[in-house]
């Protein structure tokens, strides 16, 4: 690692340069500004320590240059007159930080340390933002459907806004894809996108999640912990399954999102953050807003601008560029590019209900590109989860054709109704509360359905 060292009293400059070398840098001398900016135009350097007051150039003058060469290279900035202004000029400017004269040397490598360890961070970083978006990208909505190009039109609209959004639909149809899209159309692309799954957290942990906590706040704290809305600040939170958020948090999150503040657990200081809220839930929230069990003014105040997701089977004409899309994405990770869907195969998909959405079509598709051989992948890879599929000709095989078209209309929705009941309690392990979720109906329309079908 080189350092440069700009420093006019060669005395200082020397002694400096030594201490320096002798913790294992290297060093690089100008004993005024006009050498010092040439050497910065030639070469990188990791640091540059520069005095505030030198013949030619200022220091604040080589430090407006460096940031303009690379703004990620630390400058340090050292004087012998420690005004309380030229210090606040200096940070102002991007200095790392400032060093009054007579220089400590035990202090000064401190400095050293930390501002090359935070260009090293800073750098990690940025590679993993880089390689981030090699590898995934700015999340795409893939479909050419109505269903997918309303909601496509909705996200482009209140991207640039700060307006609250509410993502609802069923489990596996990308909401979490959508709440990304949103962020990276926005103008805080570039701040942080942070995730909470408000189902995958412990009712007793969730707050500490969100809000962190003070040191000693609770046994075990043993210092303070910063909580997502506060990393989230300037940048956009993702609360995803917020239908199952704690009542007893229901209350903090409103705060938040009406005034952008809050105290950390066992703490008194208000924290102020500027965090855009984007929500996401495959349940009916009005539904549990009637029962008591979640608050209706944060309904509200997440519902400003709400967005219904539609389900895989609603946008059938989808399936092949999605599964397209899948097969090339997972034939690259394999270095098998170039696999292709047979047209039976591709007919297959559409033909499937996929009661797991998009998920499901991912997970299926993977599986395929993995176990198919050659360069296509034949209906036979394909692996349903629910395999009892059935073509139109199966389904009027088994229908009664008597009587007028209004009783075969109404005997063929009876018969799709019963087999869409089954189906879904099926998939959801007989759970009576999540297969009425999955249907969009109420839990007593559904106990119902299965009482007039014999279904249990």
């Amino acid at each position: 690692m080189k350092i440069l060292l700009v420093e006019d009293k060669d005395s200082l400059r020397q002694m400096l340069s030594t201490a320096i070398r002798k913790a294992g840098y290297s060093v690089d001398e100008a004993a005024d500004g006009n050498i010092a900016a040439e050497k910065i135009r030639k070469q990188p350097y990791q640091l540059v320590i520069t005095d505030m007051r030198l013949p030619t150039l200022s220091g604040l003058e080589i430090l407006k240059l460096q940031k303009e060469i690379d703004s990620t290279i630390p400058v340090l900035v050292m004087t012998a007159y420690g005004t309380i202004e030229e210090a606040v000029e200096a940070m102002k400017q991007g200095a790392f930080d400032f060093v009054p004269k007579p220089v400590d040397i035990s202090h000064l490598m401190l400095l050293i340390n930390r501002a090359l360890e935070q260009r090293r961070l800073l750098m990690e970083n940025i590679l993993l933002k880089e390689e981030f978006q090699r590898a995934y990208g700015i999340p795409k909505i893939i479909g050419e459907s109505a269903a997918i190009q309303a909601v496509s039109q909705i996200i482009q609209r209140v991207s640039p806004t700060v307006a609250t959004v509410l993502l609802t639909g069923e489990s596996g149809t990308g909401k979490e894809v959508f709440s990304r899209a949103i962020h990276q159309l926005s103008p805080r692309r570039d701040k942080p996108f942070v995730t909470v799954n408000c189902a995958a957290i412990p009712h007793s942990l969730i707050e500490n999640e969100l809000f962190g906590h003070e040191k000693g706040s609770y046994t075990g704290a043993f210092g303070r912990k910063l909580g997502k809305f506060e990393l989230a600040d300037q940048g956009t939170m993702f609360l995803d399954e917020i239908g199952e958020l704690h009542m007893s948090v229901q209350a903090k999150v409103l705060r938040v999102i009406e005034e952008q503040s809050f105290e950390r657990i066992g703490g008194l200081e208000t924290i102020h953050v500027d965090t855009r809220v984007i929500a996401a839930t495959n349940r009916n929230l009005q539904d549990l807003v009637a029962k008591k069990e979640f608050r209706e003014d944060l309904f509200f105040r997440l519902s400003v601008i709400p967005i219904q997701i539609p389900p895989l089977r609603e946008r059938i004409s989808d399936v092949r560029l999605l599964a397209q899309f899948f097969v090339d994405k997972f034939a690259k990770d394999l270095h098998r590019q170039g696999l292709q869907l047979t047209p039976e195969a591709a007919r297959a998909l559409q033909e499937y209900a996929w009661p797991g959405n998009v998920r499901e079509l991912q997970n299926t598709i993977e599986r395929a590109v993995i176990l198919s051989n050659g360069m296509t992948i034949r209906q036979e890879d394909l692996n349903f989860a629910f395999k009892d599929r059935r073509s139109a000709d199966d389904f009027v095989q088994f229908l009664d054709l008597s009587g007028s078209l209004t009783d075969v209309s109404n005997r063929a929705s009876r018969a799709a109704e019963m087999a869409k009941i089954k189906q879904t309690l099926e998939l959801s392990n007989w759970n009576k509360t999540q297969a009425a979720e999955m249907l969009a109906v109420s839990y007593k329309t559904l106990l119902n359905k299965v009482k007039e079908y014999e279904l249990e």
